[in-house]
This record gives C-alpha cells, sequence and structure tokens, in this order.
C-alpha cells in the first residue's frame, strides 16, 4: 500500500510539473529530415542543423575531415561570398556558429524570431552548397593548424586527448577532432565532397529550433529549402562506419619534469545514452563532483572527495565527468596535482569510487540528486542550450525526453542503484589514465589496477 501511495504521488507531481512546459514537436519531412521545435514564445530564437557526423565516422586517412568541413562552412556559397554572407548575418542582428565533436556536427544561428526564415535560409545554403573553393581551403590550413597549437597549450584537451586514444586504441573514437598534422596539410576537396556525401544525408539531420519558433512554420521552411538533399547511395572511399569501439584499460603518460603540475586524468568504461544505467551513473558522477583550491571552499564541502583534498592539500582542482557516446563512454575524475601528491590523490580518488560500490549513504545520494536536477535545469536557460539539447537527444534518443521524465528517472534512483551500477562499472575492472606534466611519482598501472576493489576479512 505504500508503494501504490508513492507512485500515485509520483505520478501527480509529474503530472502537475508538466502543466506549463512547453512540448516538443517533432515531424519528419518525405526526404526523412527531422524538424523538432519548442516553442516558449520568446522574443529571440536558436535554430540549427544537427548531423550525425564527427570525427567517429572518419578513418585514419581522413581523421579532421568533419572539423576542416565546419570551417569551410563559412567561406561562401555558389549564392553568397564569405563577405556577403558575414554582411547579411550582422545585418540581422544574428550570431551564426558551428562546432565539431566525435559523434554530431552543428549548425546554428540565435537570432530575433522575426528573423528565423532567413536564419533557415542561411543555414540551407551554407550546408548544401558551400564552394569548397581551392583558395579557400588552402587559407584554411593554416588556421586550423594555428588552431591545433592553441589546443595543445590547453592541458586539460590535451589530457583528454589522451585519454580516449588510450582507451579506444585503434579505433576511431581514440582520434582526436582536429585530426593529426600531416591529414590537415594533405586532405583535397574530393575528401570534404566524400564525407558530405556519405553523412549530411537528411536522415542524419535534425532542424531543432527553440524560442519564438512556430513548429508549422519551420516544418514550411524545412521543406523549402531541404526537400533537395536526398540520400546519395554512392560508395564513398576514406569514409568509416560506427562500428562498435572496443575499449581497452591502459594507460599514458607525457612526462615533462620542467612543468609545475601534473594534469591526470583517470576514467573506467561508462555506458551509452541510451543505456538505462547513464541516470545512476549521472548520479554516482555527481557524488563525486567538483572542487577548485581558488574557490575557497574547504573540508565543509559537500563532496566527501573535495573535504579530502582540502583536508590534505592533495589537489589544486579536480573534476568528475561522464563522456558518453552512442555505445560507450568515460567515466572518471581529472585533476591538476604538484607531482609529490599525485599518489595521494589518486589513491583518494579510487578509495572514493570503490566506497560508491559499498557503503554509500541514503542521505548523500538525496543530495546528489537534488543537485543534478539543479544543474541540468540551470544548464538549459536560455534559447540556444534548449536548441543543442533537443537537437542532440533527437539524434541519441530518437526524441526529446522532457524535463519532468527526466526529474521523475532521477529521483527513482536509490542507494542500490548506485551501489549497483557502480560495482557494475567501477568494481575489479580495469582503468584508463592519461598524464601529463611531471608524472613520475604517480604510480604504476598494476598499482592502480589493484586499487579498483576492497579486500576485506
Amino acid at each position: 500500500m505504500q508503494i501504490l501511495k508513492r507512485c500515485r504521488a509520483t505520478h501527480a507531481s509529474v503530472a502537475e510539473k508538466s502543466v506549463n512546459v512547453p512540448s516538443t514537436q517533432v515531424t519528419t519531412i518525405d526526404n526523412g529530415l527531422r524538424v523538432a521545435t519548442e516553442d516558449s514564445g520568446a522574443p529571440t530564437a536558436t535554430v540549427g542543423i544537427w548531423i550525425d557526423a564527427g570525427s567517429r565516422y572518419e578513418t585514419d586517412a581522413n581523421n579532421g575531415v568533419a572539423h576542416f568541413l565546419e570551417h569551410m562552412a563559412f567561406k561562401g556559397t555558389a549564392k553568397r561570398s564569405q563577405t556577403d554572407l558575414e554582411l547579411e548575418v550582422e545585418n540581422i542582428g544574428a550570431h551564426l556558429n558551428a562546432y565539431t565533436s566525435r559523434e554530431q556536427t552543428v549548425f546554428y544561428a540565435k537570432c530575433l524570431k522575426q528573423d528565423v526564415p532567413k536564419a533557415v535560409e542561411i543555414l540551407a545554403d551554407i550546408i548544401q552548397n558551400s564552394k569548397l573553393g581551392q583558395s579557400e581551403i588552402e587559407r584554411e590550413r593554416g588556421v586550423i593548424l594555428r588552431e591545433m597549437q592553441e589546443v595543445e597549450t590547453n592541458l586539460q584537451e590535451v589530457v583528454f586527448d589522451h585519454l580516449h586514444a588510450s582507451a579506444f586504441q585503434a579505433t576511431p573514437l581514440g582520434n582526436t577532432i582536429l585530426g593529426p598534422t600531416e591529414n590537415i596539410k594533405s586532405l583535397q576537396r574530393q575528401d570534404l565532397q566524400n564525407y558530405v556525401n556519405a553523412f549530411y544525408q537528411p536522415s542524419r539531420m535534425v532542424l531543432s529550433g527553440a524560442g519564438g519558433v512556430d513548429h508549422e512554420t519551420l516544418v514550411k521552411l524545412a521543406k523549402e529549402h531541404f526537400s533537395n538533399v536526398k540520400p546519395v547511395n554512392t560508395e564513398c572511399p576514406n569514409v568509416a562506419s560506427a562500428t562498435a569501439c572496443r575499449y581497452t584499460g591502459s594507460d599514458v603518460r607525457v612526462r615533462d619534469d620542467s612543468m609545475p603540475l601534473a594534469h591526470v586524468a583517470i576514467a573506467v568504461e561508462g555506458c551509452g545514452w541510451e543505456n538505462a544505467d547513464n541516470i545512476p551513473l549521472m548520479v554516482a558522477n555527481t557524488l563525486i563532483g567538483a572542487w577548485d583550491r581558488s574557490q575557497g571552499s574547504g573540508s565543509n564541502n559537500a563532496s566527501r572527495l573535495a573535504s579530502v583534498a582540502a583536508d590534505q592539500n592533495c589537489a589544486h582542482s579536480f573534476q568528475s565527468f561522464n563522456t558518453c557516446y552512442k555505445d560507450t563512454g568515460l567515466w572518471g575524475v581529472y585533476f591538476v596535482a604538484d607531482r609529490m601528491k599525485l599518489e595521494d590523490m589518486i589513491f583518494y580518488v579510487q578509495n572514493e569510487w570503490v566506497r560508491l560500490c559499498k557503503t554509500v549513504p541514503a542521505a548523500e545520494v538525496e543530495r546528489a540528486k537534488n543537485l543534478l536536477k539543479s544543474n541540468m535545469f540551470l544548464q538549459l536557460d536560455g534559447t540556444t542550450p534548449v536548441c543543442e539539447d533537443i537537437g542532440r537527444q533527437i539524434l541519441c534518443y530518437g526524441r526529446r525526453v522532457p524535463l519532468h521524465e527526466l526529474e521523475a528517472r532521477i529521483d527513482d534512483v536509490t542507494v542500490d542503484d548506485i551501489h549497483n551500477v557502480c560495482t557494475k562499472y567501477i568494481w575489479d575492472r580495469c582503468p584508463v589514465i592519461a598524464a601529463v606534466g611531471p608524472t613520475e611519482q604517480l604510480p604504476d598501472y598494476t598499482w592502480l589496477r589493484q586499487n579498483m576493489y576492497w579486500i576485506r576479512f
């Protein structure tokens, strides 16, 4: 009877919370392109194209082509020169941007709601009609090579690239998004065109809109500007399929004793977006938390690892992460520490992981659930993050998960769920480690591996 009452109360609460939440409408037009919107009636809007294409779909020969295409999209089309494109966007006060990840390529525009038709037309033009001119390609080589040099100064980015390369050895997920220098210097127009033909297809694309966006209007705009996008059934060379990427427990260390601090990431294999274990892993990730010495919080921090890091002065900062892909992921902690504190910090991280498998109290789980919900909802403050959330979820799940459903799924996570899921993914599993800097005091892999479980009598 108590369980029945709890279920009824939960359903009532969910129903109440969903009353004033704008619904996400999804329509698939004739060629397979999906149009998804959330109309909040805001005076501004964000519209964009989310494409199921990224560095995961590249081979060693063309690694970096997806990111290269992102750069080329703004260099002029058959209809507009680069200058015309920039002036047209500025004249309506819009912002045009793009980014590439390991599994997705995104082009989006933020504008006033009355300018949505113009923004969609511009997006359709740059995606379908980019000239990919030889002079522009040559110019962008230099731009991307300079960008690669800038990325190399961001040690967190460097560590995570090494982490992927070690965790997913000899698979596309192990490649970097920007690609190696030799590829950037050698990619040709035909390589770019092959990738467009293979992956810029309507069934792999979502036209997403949030803010002041009328769904039926956006559907009409999609039919008007994207109906010419047809599936291309040609065999394109040097294009990889999304095969399963094997995880390998391993480590990579780039020792440089001239650096003042060591940057370290340690992780285990996580799960994909659609896996039911993802929500409990997100709660567990929040339990580990994040901390930075400059923030001033000390031993009273709610995160146990943060309290230890502050008390023992064993790190400058740390942050937990849960990086998901379609069928796999990486769940772990990234931290920055002095060279003589590495052994202590890695011990406390692993000790906290194993504790989650066995003894985490209910009060901590409840706090983490509330914090996770708060962080998720705060991240959706604005038309651009909502538009991004819609596009990503349609590609990953095939639907937009309503906020009240997500909240209910988080609320349903129990202490036993945390214990079970952490035992499944952490207990006695092979970790992957990437470290850059003065790493001499970082324990060897055998020591790290044996600390992935407790033996108690």
